[in-house]
């Protein structure tokens, strides 16, 4: 099982800020081909990738990432500085 997260538009765009799933994917873009084959609304959510970052386990990753042992996919907007 793998806590998924979602924040800020990637949130409203799906409809709920976090989820736990059991999955087969060995990397955070296999996971991200398993989450836009669930429905539309993840499909909207991440059918533009360079608008998105992700962390695994609260470490800033590439889509490329591995995920064994994995607990957590965090998936934002790039944050800007103030």
């Amino acid at each position: 099982m793998i806590d998924v997260l979602y924040f800020a538009w990637v949130r409203e765009r799906i409809g709920i800020p976090k989820e736990k799933l059991e999955t087969t994917a060995t990397t955070v873009m296999d996971l991200v081909e398993e989450l836009r084959a669930r429905e539309e609304r993840y499909a909207l959510a991440f059918s533009d990738l360079s608008s998105l970052r992700v962390a695994v386990d609260q470490d800033l990753s590439d889509f490329d990432a591995p995920l064994n042992g994995a607990r957590e996919v965090a998936f934002f907007p790039p944050m800007t500085g103030g």
